[in-house]
């Protein structure tokens, strides 16, 4: 049934001499009516939903990992020290983690028959590198699938300045992996890598991997290093006298390496962050040590 006040436009409309007027205050009788018809609210339902239940991603979850929070993962997941919780197989390619479902234990006990435990629960494991792709996080573990790895020998990674290895014998220390061998794990979130922290990768890996009883590597190396150094690296700057690590630490991998010989004859390298029209830096290495940084905007 047509309301009273639309019923009252018509007849209006249909009296001489009142044609344009009345059509006029038709079309805004109507446009009032349209809005009207909008702000009405839905007849009440019993099958309401919780907001708290809802599945929906937050605004924040559907933003891009940022390149500070990269840096901020290589620097305090890669290298770190963990424990194993569930067996890790050896497998070529990783054995893939879908972040946010439950972990496929018919694919993890076909792996593990099929290919080979790289480390038990409870042995001791590093995380040795990690790597970013569109969709998915790698991380290789004691060295990766590529071959044997043995952990008391990297013990000296990222001491600063040249290190000796710890001599070691082909027996393993006790909760030390006895295999030698690695593995890797590839956290896929199935979309472009969502925003995310250190503790979040942590998290997503605890399937496996337990950090909570381990020491920080990366915290504790730190607190080692001169003061400048560490508010360089809290900077995320490089600067003179810095090692590789040291650099690795305060702004991730460089995104191009190019080696050269200068002037004096000496053999140089220059990691390269940036890409024009934004800022580029240059760190130009002799050896181990940074000689020059160079930042052009």
């Amino acid at each position: 049934m047509l309301p009273t006040i639309a019923i009252l436009a018509i007849c209006l409309l249909s009296l001489p001499g009142v044609p344009h007027a009345c059509a006029f205050c038709f079309r805004t009788i109507s446009s009032t009516l349209d809005s009207s018809a909008v702000a009405v609210p839905a007849p009440e339902s019993n099958d309401t939903v919780d907001p708290k239940a809802s599945t929906a991603p937050a605004a924040s979850a559907n933003a891009d990992l940022q390149p500070g929070s990269r840096l901020a993962i290589v620097r305090y997941v890669s290298g770190e020290y963990a424990r194993v919780v569930t067996a890790l197989p050896r497998t070529k390619t990783g054995f893939k983690i879908d972040v946010g479902h439950p972990l496929d234990e018919g694919t993890l006990k076909h792996e593990l028959a099929n290919r080979g435990v790289a480390a038990s629960p409870g042995d001791r494991v590093q995380v040795t590198k990690v790597d970013f792709r569109s969709k998915e996080i790698l991380l290789e573990i004691n060295g990766g699938p590529r071959g044997r790895y043995r952990l008391r020998d990297h013990l000296q990674i990222g001491m600063g300045g040249p290190t000796v290895p710890i001599t070691s014998t082909t027996t393993s220390r006790p909760g030390e992996s006895s295999t030698g061998l690695g593995a890797m794990l590839v956290l896929d979130y199935g979309r472009p890598l969502p925003e995310m922290s250190p503790d979040d990768v942590k998290q997503q890996l605890a399937a496996f991997l337990d950090f909570s009883k381990e020491q920080s590597a990366t915290v504790n190396w730190v607190e080692t290093l001169p003061p400048e150094i560490r508010q360089a690296i809290a900077d995320k700057k490089a600067v003179v006298g810095m090692s590789h690590d040291m650099v690795l630490a305060a702004m991730g991998h460089p995104d191009k390496k190019v080696r050269e010989r200068d002037a004096q004859g000496e053999d140089t390298e220059d990691w390269i962050y940036g890409a024009p029209p934004a800022r580029v830096t240059f760190v130009t290495f002799i050896g181990d040590k940074v000689t020059r940084v160079r930042e052009f905007n």
